[in-house]
């Protein structure tokens, strides 16, 4: 057999190859073609697409495959887009309005009105989560804000802002997506309903005297606003309390806001109410200023 011969034998066995290669890929793909729902495209397109991870999923994509091939996945769970994306995703799949709540991120801490002192000088990485490893944090009281802006920087829509050393939040921009509230390392940024009538403006779990050592503002467990609630909304769980804010706006106004008038520390608060009122200095402040005046401590 000449060279020719050989090449020619050579290019006919591998034509042959790969023919029956591309049959065999053919018949596999036909086999194994996934469908596509175009109504995920059409989904997807209609979101806000932030993938801000507030319906749960890890981003727009995921939250409209889900509410496609899912039907147990309500179609108002896009916060960011609000009652108007909510009615078009559920067009498009043609499920019925869920119940999704409207929220609002809300910080439980006013440490600038209770007069919280640093106990140490953090000059390590710029972040809460690392100041928060640093013996708890740079302030006296271990549940306070920490200030370094880990939500500023989670947060996609701009919604959070430091003053002073403290987070606020402008409910305009906040979209109740929650970023924000699963960075915070203290845990005092939680996602409230925007009808809620009262918030508690404290995260602290210590008992009272070491609440008052350290903050002038901060909740003393003393359990007033638990006994005047008519409605059984507010709880002391585990040293902090809570509200059941589905009780609270069921029972409605004519409570006066017990709760709020009983409490000795005006810790409860309707949301919004930041003002800044005259507190007492923290114990220790108070006690180490008489000892520097000469007086007995």
């Amino acid at each position: 057999m000449d060279l020719i011969q050989l090449a020619w034998t050579g290019l006919a066995v591998f034509g042959a190859l790969g023919l029956v290669a591309g049959v065999a890929l053919a018949l596999a793909a036909v086999r194994c073609k996934v469908e596509v729902d175009p109504r995920i495209a059409e989904v997807k397109e209609a979101l806000m697409g932030a993938n801000c991870g507030g319906c749960s999923y890890p981003g727009c994509e995921a939250y409209a495959e889900a509410v496609v091939k899912d039907p147990n996945v309500p179609p108002d769970l896009c916060r960011p887009g609000g009652p108007s994306v909510a009615v078009a995703v559920a067009r498009l799949t043609g499920k019925a309005m869920g119940g999704a709540e409207p929220v609002v991120a809300f910080r439980r801490c006013v440490k600038d009105e209770g007069q919280v002192a640093r106990r140490l000088l953090y000059s390590g990485v710029s972040t809460c989560q690392a100041a928060s490893l640093a013996l708890g944090g740079p302030d006296a009281c271990r549940f306070a804000c920490i200030g370094l802006g880990d939500c500023l920087a989670a947060c996609p829509f701009g919604a959070m802002r430091l003053e002073s050393g403290l987070v606020r939040v402008d409910a305009e921009l906040c979209t109740g997506c929650g970023n924000c509230v699963r960075v915070c390392p203290k845990s005092i940024l939680e996602l409230t309903p925007r009808n809620s009538r009262v918030q508690v403006f404290c995260s602290s779990r210590d008992k009272g005297s070491e609440v008052k050592d350290v903050c002038g503002a901060g909740c003393i467990s003393c359990g007033m606003c638990v006994k005047k609630c008519p409605a059984q909304a507010v709880s002391l769980d585990r040293g902090r309390i809570s509200v059941d804010h589905k009780a609270c706006v069921a029972y409605g106004p004519s409570c006066g806001l017990a709760c709020a008038g009983f409490c000795p520390r005006g810790i409860l608060r309707p949301l919004g109410d930041e003002t800044p009122t005259a507190r007492p200095e923290p114990e220790a402040r108070r006690r180490a200023a008489g000892t520097a005046n000469g007086e007995q401590a």
